[in-house]
């Protein structure tokens, strides 16, 4: 347990994605709404605080890149109201820094940590869905440019959250003598979490991220991703890891098998939708051949992870990503708190059983928090 959180700090950790699009999945399906209230949100999170999740990851859109029609809670505002409302999980904000100066997100952040007493993370991302930022007439640079233009500008938020005099003069970003208060009050700073799989991205997490968000894909796929990041240039403490997946988990195999295949037939109801996703996407994004060769259930890769079968079965391939180094799984499921409920009350127990059954070296978080 963490003396910050009060929250168990061995094996695996889980999240949930906040359901800020309205749905994860299906906007057909019967018994999940497309819902992105701050009503429901807030139900959700308390639910999964309750049920014993880790985290939560609060997605960033300004639109909803499904549907000019739909809903899109905004994330830091959502952020810190969850801060206020929970007490222990962990909030992971996603932040696209060409929607926002350095010094101001830095001072969101700082007054959400000190909300929440010490529970907020970073979750930085270079945007990928090119008509909220060209529509709002903001410049939207080529891939690697914005990754440049991202790692001056978490340059800046990583030093004004550790409560540093910030004097940088960049190519994007001018800093004079800049301190925030308070900062510091739980520990050093908010963890940061990094997402994208190019080369560009790679370089960031390792030179200045804390925690790899992967994409959902195969076991062996995640295994060479986690190789390449491990073995570039680092200060400090070791990269950690997370997962997206989206589960599917039944008593058995087949019943899985048969929720899956209802799955598929109710994306084929949303295809409009994946229509205009593609076609505002940056191409340029590695994600996307990701997601062409692994077409799936759920975003960011989904069931592509593998986690849809019995619960015994689920339980085991969790465990083998946590071996290969997955600390914190980020998980979607659909009907999404029924589904939540049934994962933590069949799964979760089966993946700890079996750590504790096999000896397993479980990957401890106590530092975590206080990275």
């Amino acid at each position: 347990m963490t003396a910050e959180t009060g929250r168990n700090t061995s094996g695996p950790r889980f999240g949930v994605w906040a359901n800020v699009y309205g749905t994860w999945a299906s906007a057909h399906h019967p018994e999940d709404p497309v819902d992105a209230s701050w009503e429901r949100n807030r139900e959700q999170i308390l639910l999964a605080e309750r049920l014993g999740y880790d985290s939560t990851l609060i997605a960033q859109h300004l639109v909803n890149p499904h549907s000019a029609d739909w809903d899109q809670l905004e994330t830091w505002t959502a952020t810190a109201a969850l801060a206020a409302t929970t007490t222990s999980i962990e909030l992971i904000a996603a932040i696209k820094p060409l929607l926002f100066h350095p010094v101001v997100l830095a001072k969101q952040a700082a007054t959400i940590e000190e909300i929440s007493r010490g529970r907020l993370s970073l979750n930085v991302v270079n945007a990928w869905f090119r008509p909220e930022i060209e529509q709002a007439g903001i410049v939207f640079p080529e891939h690697d440019s914005r990754y440049a233009y991202g790692a001056e500008w978490l340059q800046v938020v990583r030093r004004l959250l550790s409560g540093e005099v910030v004097d940088h003069h960049g190519r994007y970003f001018d800093v004079d003598g800049y301190q925030l208060h308070p900062t510091g009050r739980f520990r050093t700073r908010p963890q940061l979490y990094v997402g994208g799989e190019s080369d560009p991205a790679k370089d960031l997490v390792a030179d200045q991220g804390d925690v790899w968000f992967i994409n959902g894909q195969p076991l062996d796929n995640v295994r060479r991703l986690i190789a390449d990041v491990a073995r570039r240039p680092r200060v400090g403490a070791p990269v950690r890891y997370g997962l997206a997946a989206f589960v599917i988990a039944r008593p058995d195999e087949a019943a899985a098998e048969a929720e899956l295949r209802r799955h598929w037939a109710l994306k084929e109801l949303d295809e409009p939708y994946a229509e205009r996703v593609i076609a505002g996407a940056d191409q340029q994004a590695v994600m996307f051949a990701t997601f062409a060769k692994y077409p799936a259930i759920g975003t960011n890769g989904g069931t592509a992870a593998g986690l849809v079968g019995s619960y015994d079965q689920v339980a085991e391939r969790i465990v083998e990503f946590h071996r290969a180094g997955i600390e914190t799984f980020m998980l979607q499921f659909q009907p999404f708190e029924a589904e939540m409920e049934r994962f933590a009350a069949e799964v979760i127990p089966r993946v700890r059983s079996l750590l504790t059954t096999d000896g397993a070296e479980a990957v401890g978080v106590a530092g975590a928090l206080g990275a």
